[in-house]
Parts: C-alpha cells; structure tokens; sequence
C-alpha cells in the first residue's frame, strides 16, 4: 500500500504542521514502507495460533485471600452522625 503526497498534505493541514517540499517527499517513502510492512504482518497465517495476554510465559504469584483485619464497624459507627442498621446515613444532595 502506498500513500500518495495529497495524502500527506492533507494530514499534515490537519494536524498543523508544516512540512516543505522536501520533508513530504521523505514522509511519502517512509509511509509507504511502514505500510507495506504491516501488509507484511496482516497476511501472516494466524489460524492456529492462540491468542496470549502476555508474550513471556509468567505466573504472578499471589497472596492468600485471608482477613488480616478485625471488624471494627461498631467502634466507627459509634463516632458517626447518623447509622442505621450497620449503615452510615448522610444529607441527601440529589433531588
């Protein structure tokens, strides 16, 4: 696939940059190349490969899921304004 001048013009009006003569002929061959290498990788035969979420093969290791805590939800309801049934109450903010 290649990119033709008009194309770098427009985008280079686009994105406001200014570019001479010169810089759009060099782009022009640059592009081009980029392009023509993904064409290189989008015919590459996948149909077999598994999809992966990661390229190394790595296990993070985790902690336990155990309560390191103790519950202390009567000591901090007991300093609030207003609870009810184990919940904090506020001003409605909302109408």
């Amino acid at each position: 696939m290649s990119i033709s001048r008009d194309d770098i013009e427009k985008v280079a009006l686009l994105a406001r940059i200014r570019v001479n003569d010169q810089q759009v002929a060099e782009l022009e061959q640059d592009l081009s190349n980029i392009l023509d290498l993904v064409d290189q990788l989008q015919a590459a035969d996948t149909t077999n490969t598994a999809p992966m979420a990661h390229p190394l093969d790595a296990v993070q290791r985790l902690r336990a899921d155990e309560v390191t805590e103790t519950n202390q939800r009567e000591a901090y309801q007991a300093i609030a304004p207003a609870t009810e049934a184990g919940l904090y109450l506020v001003p409605k903010v909302i109408d």
